[in-house]
């Protein structure tokens, strides 16, 4: 058993308040840790689009290749930026208990004077347009802090924001919690989850934080966003509570979706309902990656 647990963390205030959170519950358990920061590519190329320099994922590589290294004993992550495609030799030790998976649009204007709307996720920008084809959405990367200054200093009307970042760092902004069912929220939204080289006693040590609830509503996620493929360019909403499950693709204007809503037991009959939505919605897959310039 280690004397301490290496955790490693991407340098922003969200991501060390994640790991502070997960500090914390393995001093409970008599486990002590420390963190190790960890740049990420992500990190560094904020000013373009996340498809164009690696999507989600490319917040998790490096922080992946560093535990294969063996810098770090584990790692944690906003599980929504967890790619499909993991590394031999990594493994999800545990899933905390989910926060809300809600996207929260922040806002100083008054909501019906709002056509700018800031954001960096094709799924927001699509669901958006699907509900108001007449607003300004414009790109928006950066951490927590860098997006509100960008709010506040009015080069927004409002943006876009998972409302479960905003509760971990306990930052209060005027808006509205939008509903899952209208804005379906991507895959993993509101959950935290820690990682680790293959290591049985490593996983043993983790695994006491894993919440058997959660993981299997995101393992469901999971699946179907694994059957469904298309990568982050393409705007995909997936959310499961206690297994009801609701999946959707859009298209890049929102204005073509396919939906389904349905119940589903467990990851076999996720992936059934991902194959038939990824079928359905094979157009609109091939059309954002056309549009988009991605091979």
């Amino acid at each position: 058993m280690p004397a301490i647990i290496r955790i490693g963390t991407r340098a922003s205030a969200l991501a060390q308040r994640q790991t502070e959170i997960v500090s914390s519950l393995l001093l409970e358990n008599g486990i002590e840790s420390k963190s190790v920061i960890i740049k990420t590519e992500g990190d560094t190329h904020t000013g373009v689009p996340l498809h164009e320099v690696g999507g989600q994922g490319i917040f998790v590589r490096a922080l992946d290749d560093a535990i294969l290294r063996g810098e770090i004993d584990c790692a944690v992550h906003s599980m929504k930026d967890i790619p499909a495609a993991r590394p031999v030799g990594i493994r999800t030790a545990a899933i905390l208990p989910r926060d809300p998976p809600n996207d929260y649009l922040a806002f100083e204007t008054p909501l019906d004077e709002i056509s700018c709307i800031g954001t960096s996720s094709t799924r927001r920008r699509a669901q958006l347009l699907r509900y108001n084809p007449t607003l300004q959405i414009r790109e928006l990367r950066g951490n927590i802090d860098t997006r509100i200054r960008k709010l506040t200093s009015g080069e927004y009307d409002a943006i876009m924001l998972a409302e479960a970042g905003l509760a971990r760092m306990s930052i209060h902004l005027n808006g509205i919690r939008l509903p899952t069912k209208h804005f379906v929220p991507a895959p993993n939204q509101g959950t935290i989850a820690i990682v680790c080289r293959d290591d049985p006693v490593i996983f043993d040590l983790l695994q006491p934080l894993d919440h058997p609830a959660t993981r299997r509503d995101t393992e469901i996620e999971r699946a179907v966003m694994e059957e469904v493929g298309g990568g982050c360019f393409t705007p995909q909403g997936i959310y499961c509570q206690n297994g009801n499950l609701i999946a959707e693709i859009l298209s890049l204007d929102g204005k073509i979706y396919e939906r389904i809503e349905v119940h589903v037991e467990n990851s076999d009959d996720a992936r059934r309902i991902g194959a038939e939505l990824r079928d359905r919605s094979l157009n609109l897959i091939l059309d954002a990656k056309e549009k988009l310039g991605l091979k």
